[in-house]
């Protein structure tokens, strides 16, 4: 994948989504080259007894912006490393960017811009009036989405997953594990090497967000612990 585009890195740019018909299909805009090998993957998971979905597909920049300031202003929970609330009063503006960072991703460095990313679950465990929180307790062992994490382990493990790997399979000291959250390597790789600190730099000084000068302060951690710190067995 050649000439990435920096709009599209950050977030500001949706010319490499999917059509609206395929993401009305799939329940999310997703980039382009994805939308066929989710499409076989979610074929496979209904052999095997699972209603593989899509929970949120791209987001753009505008929307991480506003996700990343309402945790910086306590209008959302910001969670510690448990998923449990913090009170956000008693941190520090540098000790609450890192609390952000372990469950949300800075704007402009969300694997979520690219379309490659999606969070997924099996609508058929999941009780009808229940509303999904993407947190541990659900998808590990005992939770109600286990089983079919436990079949995509399985699939990821034996080449068979069509490209989707875990980027935050396991604690990094980053980004706090999410076992929900798939990547589809062979689009999202050439996107993880063309994010430069560089454009990530410009897009932040470029931005409203809350606690600009404490990200951009300490933006060299920030970048190699919460943005590139993932698994890399796909490069």
């Amino acid at each position: 994948m050649r000439g990435l585009n920096p709009a599209w890195l950050i977030g500001q740019s949706e010319s490499h989504l999917c059509s609206a018909s395929d993401a009305e299909r799939l329940g999310a805009y997703v980039h382009r080259d994805v939308v066929e090998p989710f499409q076989s993957l979610h074929d496979d998971a209904r052999a095997a007894g699972f209603d593989l979905r899509v929970l949120s597909g791209f987001r753009g920049l505008d929307r991480q912006t506003s996700i990343w300031n309402r945790k910086a202003t306590g209008e959302l929970a910001v969670l510690d490393s448990d998923a449990a609330p913090l009170e956000i009063e008693h941190l520090n503006e540098r000790k609450l960017v890192y609390a952000i960072l372990r469950w949300s991703a800075l704007p402009g460095a969300s694997r979520h811009h690219w379309g490659t990313d999606i969070d997924v679950y099996d609508e058929h465990a999941r009780p009808g009036d229940y509303e999904i929180e993407l947190i541990p307790e659900e998808v590990e062992a005992g939770g109600m989405f286990a089983p079919l994490h436990e079949w995509l382990d399985e699939r990821i493990a034996s080449g068979t997953a069509y490209g989707f790997f875990r980027p935050y399979d396991e604690d990094r000291h980053g980004v706090a594990p999410e076992r929900w959250h798939l990547s589809h390597a062979p689009v999202a790789t050439p996107c993880e090497k063309g994010l430069t600190i560089d454009i990530l730099r410009a897009s932040i000084s470029a931005s409203e967000l809350e606690l600009k000068a404490t990200v951009l302060e300490h933006l060299e951690d920030i970048y190699q612990r919460f943005v590139i710190n993932t698994n890399r067995d796909h490069f």
